[in-house]
């Protein structure tokens, strides 16, 4: 019996006039089945690829971890200590000190901008390594060992699309203006702000292809970043890198519980968590609204089987007075509604993951970095992902067929066969 419910299924796919073609409003249902799953798999691609993509260019010049002081100048004095209680932290794999100032920056002319001044121990053996941001210098312009052509340690690493718009390269000067001290806002004498300035040479130019970092980071080394901030021997904080980055807000937790009062924890999830909600909250209504794609190709298929029910109605009645039981009827239109589900979503997911694939391999859609933080539309498909939506399509397209099939079960075969 089960051979002959899926040929007469298959009968019933198929075009008229003995065609061996689908017809046309199967082929419409499988369509809209496609689409959506094709549609939805992109687009949670494309939400995860931007996820994935702005979570690691921020964590190249931020930390999984920092370590700050409640302190009335928000700086840490003995960060010596601290970083060596840092360091023996469980899950800890590198730590160290940095500094976190803002400053003016011109190359002599006319044109001046606000930059963001950072202060790291040099590059070199031994020298831990929090961040990535050293492995981002760009080749054949200078490195972060802040190495000037005089050999003192004082140069400084710039931003390759601020230096582009300072027209700084390797080997030129920069000038740039410092904040007074805390606590010495005014002149005591004068009662007038007296700014500071400092010049450096430019040892080298990074790109992290973050534009934050690149379009206004200025790298130095850690002890003329405190005389640039006025800050003495304290540091901003400790840059703690972990060995799982996801468990950095357990990691802190046990930090700010050993180290006690007045230091805190910010882990990198907490630092950018407007950013990384938003991200989420986007996918999310994404998702929903592009499954209503595959509920509306739902009801083609309610629609299709709907048709061929009233059009096999006489049919059906037959079949019945020949003995088909109720349940066989059903499962004629059961058929006939997961492969067309079936069909189109193994389409959609030919279509959605090539469609995936070539985005993400010709980075096709260029966005403006200054608005998005990066300059292409980045693809990340996650085998979960995938799965869900497969298992959803089919499930909807299953659910679809309920009211037809039952419809059809429920015909009298006297009033079927007297059908017009």
């Amino acid at each position: 019996m089960r051979g002959l419910e899926l040929s007469i299924a298959w009968r019933y796919m198929r075009s008229r006039k003995g065609s061996r073609l689908l017809s046309l409003i199967t082929v419409i249902a499988i369509g809209g089945v496609l689409v959506g799953v094709s549609a939805l798999i992109v687009i949670v691609g494309v939400m995860n690829g931007m996820q994935n993509d702005l979570k690691e260019k921020i964590l190249v010049g931020s930390p999984d971890i920092r370590v700050l002081s409640y302190g009335d100048d928000l700086t840490i004095n003995d960060w010596h200590s601290v970083l060596s209680r840092v360091r023996e932290q469980p899950g800890v794999v590198a730590a160290g000190p940095f500094v976190l100032a803002e400053g003016l920056i011109s190359a002599g002319h006319a044109y001046v901008e606000a930059a963001q001044v950072e202060g790291i121990e040099p590059q070199g053996p031994g020298v831990a390594e929090p961040t990535a941001i050293r492995h981002y210098a760009v080749q054949n312009a200078g490195d972060f060992r802040f190495v000037s052509s005089d050999g003192k340690v004082r140069g400084a690493v710039v931003g390759r699309l601020l230096a582009e718009r300072l027209g700084v390269r390797p080997g030129d000067t920069v000038r740039m203006v410092a904040p007074p001290p805390a606590g010495k806002l005014v002149d005591a004498a004068t009662g007038t702000i007296t700014p500071r300035f400092f010049r450096f040479e430019v040892t080298g130019l990074f790109e992290t292809g973050m534009y934050e970092y690149d379009n206004s980071y200025v790298f130095v080394p850690l002890p003329v970043a405190q005389d640039f901030a006025g800050i003495g021997n304290a540091v901003t904080g400790v840059e703690v890198r972990t060995k799982d980055r996801w468990a950095a807000g357990k990691v802190g937790k046990d930090l700010e519980s050993s180290l006690g009062f007045p230091y805190r924890t910010v882990d990198w999830q907490e630092q950018n968590r407007s950013l990384f909600s938003a991200l989420k909250l986007e996918k999310l209504v994404m998702s929903v609204i592009l499954m209503l794609i595959v509920i509306v190709a739902a009801f083609n298929i309610v629609s299709t089987l709907t048709m061929v029910v009233t059009d096999k109605t006489r049919e059906i009645g037959i079949l019945k007075a020949m003995g088909m039981p109720a349940a066989s009827i059903r499962r004629i239109f059961f058929v006939q509604g997961v492969v067309i589900g079936s069909v189109g979503t193994v389409g959609g997911l030919i279509v959605g993951l090539a469609a995936a694939a070539t985005l993400a391999h010709y980075k096709l859609f260029k966005l403006d970095p200054s608005v998005y933080f990066i300059d292409h539309l980045p693809v990340n498909i996650q085998p979960l992902d995938v799965v869900l939506t497969v298992l959803a399509s089919l499930a909807i397209a299953a659910v679809a067929t309920l009211y037809p099939s039952i419809q059809a079960a429920r015909l009298y075969p006297i009033d079927a066969i007297h059908h017009e």
